[in-house]
């Protein structure tokens, strides 16, 4: 009997962080969703195994349509700490780039010298974890998927916080950028900003060298490059964003394609060069549906717009021809 019982609370335990999990991707209006060439569900792993606190949602898989193979992950949901994530296995065609990075915020040097550890393992090292002005330790590598992690002693209540690096034709476009973002979302804000001084050359200064701001209440960071990079952002780093009514993805779609450029299936590179995912919640409610017949007629539906309709999406779930 004690077996049984210790099996039916693991099972609770289990079904509690699920539940949780979920319940924090539905909550948050805006999720960071990495594009992965094939090795999603390793990548999440990986970075399960490096955050004590994390937890794996769902998952799931292509179908008949593609255009994975059959029974190959297509995405996954997870948390890691107080930030939830979307993984895809989308193909080669996007590569992460410096420009994205995950901020992580370390109460002490042996938390920051362990995540650095485990982070550091196949990785490439952009600034040494050390001493710095701005930071008592303070390192920025790129993990063996290719993502990018600066990993900071700090106080700051945000243990991962997404940030974005303007470079490139949009260095010194930090600034504009955090306006336009945050006029987007309701309850959205510019926190402090740090500019570089007259110690930095004359193009630079008045720029954001560090910057953090708020969308829908949650925390984003910014800063424009202090070098020239030959890089910019890629759609390998996007955000996905949960909209509830077909209004609020057309207001959404059309200020972000002001400028900008229309992608597939719900996808929109802003003038800024960011790329965002403007999606109805009722799709990921279809795509999960256990009668695969119409989730792969939703699929399909969907693999055919530019922006995602919802009336298209409803009707491709319910029609049988």
């Amino acid at each position: 009997m004690e077996t049984i019982n210790k099996t039916k609370a693991r099972v609770r335990t289990k079904t509690d962080r699920v539940r949780k999990t979920k319940s924090l991707i539905a909550n948050s209006k805006i999720i960071p969703f990495l594009w992965f060439d094939g090795n999603a569900e390793a990548a999440m792993n990986f970075y399960l195994s490096v955050f004590k606190n994390s937890k794996k949602g769902e998952i799931s898989r292509y179908g008949e349509s593609g255009p994975g193979p059959k029974g190959s992950v297509m995405s996954a949901r997870f948390q890691l700490e107080d930030q939830p994530f979307y993984a895809l296995n989308g193909g080669s065609d996007f590569r992460f780039t410096h420009s994205t990075s995950l901020y992580v915020s370390c109460k002490n040097v042996q938390e920051i010298n362990r995540l650095w550890g485990k982070l550091a393992e196949g990785g490439n090292v952009l600034m040494e974890l050390d001493k710095y002005s701005f930071s008592e330790r303070y390192g920025w590598i790129q993990d063996k998927f290719g993502l990018s992690w600066q990993l900071i002693i700090s106080n700051e209540p945000h243990k991962i916080t997404p940030f974005l690096m303007f470079g490139q034709a949009q260095q010194g476009k930090a600034e504009a950028a955090m306006n336009f973002y945050t006029s987007l979302f309701k309850n959205s804000s510019i926190g402090n900003i740090m500019r570089y001084s007259d110690s930095f050359p004359e193009s630079l200064i008045g720029q954001v060298v560090h910057a953090d701001f708020k969308l829908n209440n949650q925390r984003f960071m910014a800063m424009d490059s202090g070098v020239e990079q030959p890089f910019s952002f890629t759609p390998a780093f996007s955000f996905f964003v949960n909209c509830k009514t077909q209004v609020e993805v057309d207001n959404l779609w059309d200020k972000l394609l002001d400028g900008g450029e229309a992608m597939q299936c719900g996808w929109v590179k802003d003038k800024f060069g960011f790329t965002w995912q403007i999606v109805p919640t009722i799709l990921g409610e279809y795509l999960s549906d256990p009668d695969r017949e119409k989730s792969e007629r939703v699929m399909q539906a969907m693999m055919q717009m530019i922006k995602l309709d919802i009336k298209g999406l409803k009707k491709a779930y319910h029609d049988h021809n």
